[in-house]
């Protein structure tokens, strides 16, 4: 019986999709390594991944890995320095990301829009040019150009983080539900699905503390980011001293990394260390002066003097 005629009926989305997702699997599965390790937040070790003996199809992919996890490591200008300008538009999206994230906005979002408009249907230019659209406050924007994607499970995590950033928990958890009935086994839809769980809470506080655990403490899969993710979850669970040790692990292995300074911070004034948290807020400030933290902070105690400037101490 034909799927698409009267009798068989239309073929559902969630099934075009998983066969979307199992043809891509064919020429995906040699990157399977470094694309988890990119996930999990392994920068060093998508940077010293092997390529030479990948397939055609697969070097461009790869080698995109690899320059944003030099951008995530903090050197977009070594990234930059090693993109042609007569460079395919997968490159050319990496640049403009790498600009931007040097704070050079104006002009890496004009060439992500011109790539946006040239090269609509390409994989990293949704992927890079839905951030850089969202990091622009452009939210709608960046939704509807990664609603274009194919399959991209990429696409679909950054979809439900911004969903997680607007407070539309539904629509995550729906985005969630649709990625699971065609791509369950893959790490990056646990990690989502851990996100949003953090968000619903009750019992979902545990399933993703289960998820981050173990990948933050298998030697294979742990990263600062992976040990970040371990103590959010520790927290929302009330185990704060077990927070606490894996924000010092990650510090230990990265003192800069802004995430876990900023969350250090958080932990440090929810427990009343108050000689930490001012330590941390100083580490921050060096880091990264412009982290949305210290923004927020800012504008809040701002906020606070200017209320209490509106009653004066009466003097008996």
């Amino acid at each position: 019986m034909d799927p698409f005629s009267a009798e068989g009926g239309k073929l559902e989305w969630a099934d075009f999709r998983r066969a979307v997702f199992m043809l891509t699997s064919f020429t995906m599965a040699e990157l399977l390594t470094v694309h988890n390790a990119f996930h999990q937040g392994q920068y060093q070790a998508v940077l010293d991944f092997d390529t030479s003996s990948l397939s055609q199809s697969n070097a461009i992919p790869a080698q995109v890995l690899k320059l944003r996890a030099q951008i995530a490591s903090g050197d977009a200008r070594g990234a930059l320095s090693s993109i042609k300008k007569d460079s395919a538009p997968d490159f050319l999206a990496v640049k403009a990301f790498a600009q931007h994230s040097l704070g050079d906005t104006p002009a890496a979002t004009k060439q992500m829009e011109q790539l946006i408009g040239n090269s609509l249907e390409n994989g990293t230019v949704q992927i890079l040019g839905g951030m850089t659209l969202q990091l622009e406050d452009r939210t709608e924007e960046a939704l509807s150009l990664l609603s274009k994607h194919q399959g991209n499970l990429e696409a679909i995590a950054l979809i439900i983080q911004i969903h997680l950033q607007q407070n539309r928990t539904d629509l995550a958890l729906k985005e969630v539900s649709a990625a699971k009935k065609w791509a369950q086994d893959s790490l990056l839809v646990n990690i989502a699905e851990s996100w949003v769980g953090l968000r619903v809470g009750g019992e979902s506080y545990q399933s993703a503390f289960y998820v981050f655990e173990e990948m933050a403490q298998t030697p294979s899969s742990s990263s600062s980011k992976s040990l970040i993710s371990q103590a959010i979850s520790e927290l929302h669970l009330g185990r704060l001293p077990e927070a606490e040790a894996a924000l010092n692990q990650s510090l230990q292995n990265d003192p800069k990394d802004t995430a876990a300074l900023a969350n250090a911070i958080v932990l440090a004034t929810i427990m009343g260390k108050s000689a930490a948290q001012q330590q941390y807020l100083t580490e921050l400030q060096k880091s990264q002066s412009d982290h949305v933290l210290l923004a927020d902070l800012e504008e809040k105690s701002g906020l606070f003097d200017q209320a209490a400037s509106k009653y004066a101490a009466k003097v008996r």
